[in-house]
């Protein structure tokens, strides 16, 4: 029974990471008007968009309210460098590959906390509620000097939504229908003024949901392994509670909790499971002062679970099965960093500090060790001379079970008139083996798993050429990422590693908004090869799209909004020996909002508009055509 469940969790394994890539797309989108767009998460100190010498990606706040997305995937779809593959629909896993990286390569933060299964080593991305979300910074490239493990492929931090700073109450409400007897309504109460600032909110959504995989899949022993035509439905339940407040001198004490349950089902059977439980929690406390006029203080802490049940009901080969659990994997991570800010001089700015992360895995399978830790040490110089900028990193990781690991970046940039600025950069990176690379227990009969698993390492170089204005902006990056020591699994499902993969990309963008029209492009090409001595050398690396576009384009008319989203996808194979070819597809949504009263709007959207069909992975459903109408209450409007 345990070796079946063993074959069901490494099944799904393979499955997620087979799902493992990126590829690129740039859509930085800086606010018009005289106020740049800052981030954080580039340099883990704040600065506009056009001083991170980093290929960064922003959604705003008002992107969010203008696309009206109906989950993260909507957002981050066709964005520079990022690749996403679904098993199935709504609430179905997916995983995020950044620039032909795998999905464990990149680094996801909610608030400044990592999340994150320790187990499969990837976020459940499907759970995180798109309305608890303020903004989104998309960072691409490697960041394991500044952030260690993980970020490998680069960074993507989610901010959650905040209270305003008006001194007054502010309610909001929405309820959304639609196709597959979709539902989703989000409340919440929020505020604040010049010094605090509060928000909750609670929501649930709900989707009788499509087939997630094709028939066929059993007798070809692929995707589900078993057949079930019934609709796999999907329900999710979350909460978000955040507040904080800051005295006149800037020190600022700042709270943040998400929690998200999900109830999922998919075709399966007694020995793997046909339903999967999920609750997703992450909390966390900052503190920030200063001691010096030059000197900044960041102390932070938090934890994040990811704690998944799954459970079989239903017929099997003609005997019926009441619901009986079949395995939980349970993951918790507790983190704290303690971060100094030195500004040397103007424009002079040294960082230094001290991570530390703790990771915990309980499960009814048998790991050979279920925590470890590590502490890592990181200091960044970050210099502008004339026209000339610097940044410099470096970082020590000591982990207690793989050892020590180095990590740097230096990056140069040179700003021209007109925000015209020239880049060029250079990073290592590296990402320690999951629980389940090391100690999942194989199908041979040995007592351990693959515990011989190296570390990934790799090593980037980048330049790039990008010009930001107040109404239009646009970018070319180029890039190359050489990695060693890649972890792949074999045909028995046994992660192994590969000698090396090499990845190159392009991406483009180009935006502007003028008068009340708003358009953004974002172009990728990626070339992602398996660069190991085995059968499978030059091949592209698993389910990777060789080259994706995006087009947004919106309108104002008056109290009417109107706009339309094309997005556009090569071809991609589904194995490491490329037998299993995904062809190209494209696809067309519109939408339309009306505000018909002071803060209240009824929105349309209509996803796939000409229904067409496409795989991400090989015998997953994607939807096909599907409609949302929204009611939505929030002042400012």
């Amino acid at each position: 029974m345990k070796h079946d469940t063993t074959l069901k969790h490494r099944a799904l394994t393979a499955a997620l990471l087979g799902l493992l890539a990126p590829v690129a797309f740039a859509q930085t989108t800086t606010e018009t008007g005289t106020l740049p767009t800052v981030v954080v998460t580039a340099t883990r100190t704040a600065e506009t968009v056009n001083d991170t010498l980093s290929s960064v990606t922003v959604i705003t706040q008002e992107d969010i309210e203008r696309l009206r997305p109906t989950s993260l995937v909507d957002l981050l779809t066709g964005l520079p460098g990022v690749s996403i593959a679904q098993l199935g629909g709504i609430g179905q896993p997916i995983s995020l590959f950044l620039r032909g990286t795998n999905s464990t390569h990149t680094l996801v933060l909610i608030d400044g906390i990592r999340i994150g299964s320790v187990s499969l080593g990837r976020p459940a991305l499907e759970q995180i509620p798109v309305n608890a979300i303020d903004h989104i910074e998309i960072v691409r490239g490697p960041r394991s000097s500044l952030y260690g493990s993980d970020a490998l492929g680069g960074v993507i931090q989610i901010f959650t939504r905040h209270g305003s700073d008006t001194g007054n109450i502010v309610p909001s409400l929405s309820v959304t229908t639609g196709s597959h007897g979709f539902i989703n309504s989000q409340a919440g109460v929020s505020g604040g003024d010049g010094h605090y600032w509060f928000n909750a909110t609670l929501g649930g959504e709900y989707t009788s949901g499509t087939p997630a995989c094709r028939m066929g899949a059993a007798e070809l022993g692929v995707a589900c392994f078993s057949d079930d035509p019934r609709n796999d439905p999907y329900r999710n339940y979350n909460g978000l509670a955040n507040f904080g407040y800051r005295w006149d001198d800037g020190t600022e004490l700042a709270f943040n909790w998400l929690r998200s349950k999900s109830d999922n089902f998919y075709a399966g059977s007694p020995f793997g499971g046909n339903n999967n439980e999920e609750e997703q929690y992450a909390t966390g406390t900052r503190l920030s002062f200063s001691p010096l006029d030059i000197w900044k203080v960041t102390l932070s802490a938090g934890q994040t679970r990811d704690d998944s049940s799954t459970f079989f009901q239903g017929n099997y080969f003609g005997q019926y099965y009441p619901r009986t659990p079949t395995g939980y994997f349970d993951s918790r991570q507790n983190q704290a960093s303690w971060q100094n800010d030195f500004t040397l001089a103007p424009g002079q700015v040294l960082s230094a500090g001290v991570d530390y992360l703790q990771q915990h895995i309980a499960s009814d399978t048998d790991f050979t060790i279920n925590t470890r830790g590590d502490t890592g040490t990181f200091v960044q110089y970050q210099g502008t001379f004339g026209q000339n900028e610097v940044q410099v990193s470096g970082r020590h990781d000591n982990d207690d079970e793989y050892g020590s690991h180095n990590t740097g970046a230096v990056a140069w940039g040179y700003h021209f008139d007109h925000g015209l600025v020239l880049s060029a950069s250079y990073g290592s990176a590296f990402h320690a083996p999951t629980f389940d690379d090391l100690y999942y227990p194989p199908f041979d009969g040995t007592p351990t798993a693959n515990q011989n698993l190296r570390p990934e390492s790799s090593d980037s170089a980048e330049l790039g050429l990008t010009q930001q204005l107040d109404n239009w902006h646009w970018g070319l990056n180029a890039y190359q990422t050489r990695i060693s020591d890649l972890i792949t699994l074999d045909s028995n499902f046994v992660p192994q590693n590969i000698s090396s993969a090499q990845i190159r990309g392009v991406e483009g963008q180009f935006g502007f908004a003028l008068d009340d029209w708003r358009v953004q492009t974002d172009l990728s090409w990626l070339q992602p090869k398996d660069n190991s001595d085995d059968a499978n050398h030059g091949n592209w690396l698993p389910r990777r799209a060789g080259e994706t576009a995006r087009v947004d384009v919106d309108r104002k008319l008056g109290k009417f909004n109107v706009g339309a989203t094309f997005f556009a996808s090569g071809k991609r194979f589904d194995d490491a020996a490329n037998q299993i070819r995904l062809g190209g597809y494209a696809t067309t949504a519109l939408r339309a909002s009306y505000t018909f009263a002071p803060s209240w709007q009824v929105e349309a959207k209509l996803d796939n508009v000409f229904d067409h069909s496409y795989e991400t992975a090989y015998y997953y459903n994607e939807l096909g055509r599907t409609w949302y109408l929204t009611l939505r209450h929030q002042p400012g409007l």
